[in-house]
């Protein structure tokens, strides 16, 4: 089993003052998590989605990490490789460049970006993020195998031309395709490349996707491979707040991940501006179960079907209480299929002390329990 964070870079009240400190608390938390025996940190790519995800520029923030760490993995969870996000030959370079540098550290993610919101900012054809995604992955894979890359696929055409410099890890860094969807795991599974998964459903729901990706791993013939390197590594999310005072961990845990799903949905499914208040002693389990039926009746006025995924980020059931309840969670994580368990600690109205705090509760006895068991 691997541990690894996953940061958003997420804030409510984003003034610029906040926004820079948050980022800065980002970079202190992946450094603790170091010193804690994490094996791994994950950063999105996300553009102007305001609350939801202030980290533009992860391979600034994965840099600026790695170099003040020496032994854990840095993760891009994810790339947007639409085109008009990143050039395919422009992620290569950059993503061998940080591997050298760190030393071979490098994981790289793939993903869509596919908000209404990021792409008209950079001019992405949403019809084609799926396809430019898988193409972006194959060239990539041929970049780092090759002496001079050519390709000529269905979308772009690159003539002959050697990539540099070439990764430290040989043949390349592991692949990885954000999924939240069976079809995305499906992809995943046939193109060779590890599943990055959100678990806010729960661990039944992460047993079938753990299912659905194995089918396709065994079912596949090879054909999509993008790579003579193939990474069936198995990742999913686990929202954690852990403290000595279990109500109030549950607590601070809830409310940031009622943060996390209004802001999301502002910029996914249209909802109004998240709900930035934290106040003491409120109810915070009544009150996710009132935002969750918010979202179903606003997709009933709008004639939406209600289907699972539409209310899962309003799931409260995690690893929220004390490092006792966060080794419970995490077994029945293990038991429907995790490789990996990535932490998500930073979300919007999650204060700096509780994020180290839960850190440092995992490094001391959660981690340790999965170690030696």
């Amino acid at each position: 089993m691997k541990f690894s964070v996953i940061f958003e870079a997420q804030l409510a009240d984003p003034t610029v003052e906040r926004e820079h400190q948050v980022i800065r608390d980002c970079v202190e938390q992946a450094v603790l998590a170091e010193r804690m025996g994490f094996d791994r940190i994950w950063a999105v790519e996300h553009h102007a989605l305001k609350w939801y995800a202030h980290m533009s520029a992860p391979e600034i923030f994965l840099t600026w990490v790695a170099a003040r760490t020496h032994t854990i993995r840095i993760g891009h969870g994810v790339v947007c490789m639409p085109f008009n996000f990143n050039h395919p030959v422009r992620v290569a370079e950059r993503a061998a460049m940080l591997d050298l540098l760190s030393g071979g550290r490098l994981d790289l993610g793939a993903g869509r970006g596919g908000t209404e919101q990021e792409t008209s900012l950079c001019g992405v054809d949403r019809e084609r993020t799926t396809q430019e995604v898988e193409e972006a992955l194959r060239i990539i894979g041929k970049a780092w195998q090759e002496e001079e890359l050519e390709y000529h696929g269905e979308l772009i055409d690159i003539d002959p031309h050697p990539i540099l410099p070439r990764p430290r890890q040989t043949p390349h860094p592991p692949l990885f395709l954000a999924c939240s969807r069976a079809e995305t795991l499906v992809q995943a599974a046939e193109l060779g490349v590890g599943a990055l998964v959100m678990g806010f459903a729960g661990p039944e729901s992460i047993a079938a996707m753990r299912a659905v990706y194995d089918g396709a791993v065994a079912g596949r013939d090879g054909a999509r491979l993008v790579s003579t390197a193939v990474n069936d590594h198995f990742s999913v999310l686990c929202p954690t707040i852990v403290l000595d005072d279990p109500a109030e961990a549950r607590r601070i845990g809830i409310r940031g991940q009622r943060f996390f799903a209004q802001s999301i949905g502002h910029w996914y499914g249209g909802a109004g501006v998240p709900d930035e208040a934290v106040v003491a002693g409120a109810d915070e389990e009544a009150r996710m179960r009132s935002a969750a039926e918010q979202v179903v009746a606003r997709l009933h006025e709008q004639a939406i079907p209600v289907r699972p995924a539409s209310t899962a980020t309003f799931h409260a059931d995690h690893a929220y209480g004390s490092a006792d309840d966060a080794i419970a969670y995490v077994q029945r994580l293990e038991e429907a299929g995790a490789d990996e368990i990535m932490c998500l600690i930073q979300m919007g109205t999650v204060p700096q002390e509780a994020c180290l705090e839960t850190l440092r509760q995992w490094g001391e006895t959660v981690i340790p329990h999965f170690r030696t068991a």
